[in-house]
């Protein structure tokens, strides 16, 4: 049994989503958002160091003292598993354990709108699930992968930094790579990955421009590829893309986009009113000739006026998903102005 196993056990018997290992410290948890301090004792820089070379691969101890970061997965002996983030902070090891649920929710469990359903049913192009770090998007992403491959006959690859769930083939082939185990980076997996045959790409995450670049060119040649970002916005996520581009090439991948893109999902956590836990609320843009035509011509500003002119079309604006959560009452009034873009404007239509 690895020093750091108790901790991780006492976190999953809390119901905690991440567990916090920083020397001079106690460990910590996080509990529906919220970081509590657990009453281990205070860990040391030595013992940190002992924790780390207990649940890290020989191979990424070496990546931690080249790169200054590590990542990696960890397994207890009762195989729950862990995506583990392990770094410096003055000169002593520290560690982010991110508990990985094994059973892949169904979407019907996920309370998304019915159009997230509809666009794991697309044949091809780009669909992005963004958000900040925590936000669900790798357990959204799992149950489209999920609901693809209890319909469809398709060849699905994934490239993950870690692999988080573990995804059993059923009518679908599935493979699973990780970055450093199975593949050199992203973007080495992406110049690979066209001639393994697949129908659908999963790429946990967009991180730099040769990746960006390859997941476009793979959706352009009529793969359904899934990504990542860490953006808040529809809007946002498509300049993050276009910006990651010298000014020169700008244009172009405008027009490449304005014809692979197929949505955006936008996702935050929301603290639950009617029982414990986190509902998602949600931004969801889809690729109407409208927003092709506004990323073609760099009229990006405006996406969000093609959302709120959408709505019986599935869009939907992260303030009208909070607005009709309040109203469903999972979550307050009080949370729902906390995460909102436009505070000022909504609180006025909820009911106090």
């Amino acid at each position: 049994m690895a020093a750091v196993d108790p901790v991780l056990e006492y976190a999953i018997k809390q119901n905690a989503s991440d567990i916090h290992l920083v020397a001079g410290h106690r460990p910590y948890i996080r509990l529906n958002t919220v970081i509590l301090e657990t009453q281990f004792p205070k860990l040391t820089p030595q013992i940190m160091m002992e924790m780390f070379k207990d649940v890290a691969p020989e191979r990424k101890v070496t990546t931690l003292h080249e790169h200054l970061d590590a990542d990696f997965s960890y397994a207890l002996p009762s195989g729950v598993r862990f995506r583990v983030n392990a770094h410096m902070q003055r000169e002593s090891v520290a560690m982010a354990f991110r508990l990985i649920v094994d059973r892949v929710r169904p979407l019907e469990e996920l309370n998304l709108p019915e159009v997230v359903h509809r666009l794991a049913q697309l044949p091809r192009g780009l669909v992005l699930v963004t958000g900040e770090t925590g936000s669900g998007k790798s357990t959204t992403l799992a149950a489209m992968i999920d609901a693809i491959n209890q319909r469809y006959d398709r060849h699905v690859i994934t490239l993950e930094d870690p692999i988080e769930y573990i995804l059993k083939s059923n009518k679908c082939l599935i493979e699973q790579r990780e970055v450093g185990a199975d593949v050199e980076s992203f973007a080495s997996g992406l110049r690979h990955v066209l001639r393994q045959d697949p129908d659908i790409i999963l790429v946990g995450e967009m991180r730099d421009l040769e990746t960006t670049g390859a997941a476009i060119t793979a959706a352009e040649t009529g793969h359904l590829v899934f990504s990542t970002l860490h953006t808040n916005s529809a809007s946002s996520t498509i300049q993050r893309i276009i910006d990651i581009y010298p000014a020169a090439q700008q244009g172009q991948i405008r027009s490449m986009l304005s014809n692979t893109l197929q949505a955006v999902i936008c996702q935050v956590l929301c603290q639950r009113a009617d029982r414990k836990g986190m509902v998602p609320a949600v931004e969801i843009l889809l690729c109407n000739s409208a927003v092709r035509n506004l990323i073609r011509e760099n009229r990006i500003f405006e996406i969000p006026n093609v959302i709120e002119t959408n709505r019986a079309a599935g869009m939907t604006s992260l303030d009208t998903c909070l607005k009709q959560l309040v109203l469903n009452r999972l979550i307050t009034r009080d949370e729902a102005l906390e995460v909102a873009v436009f505070p000022d404007k909504l609180a006025p239509s909820l009911p106090r």
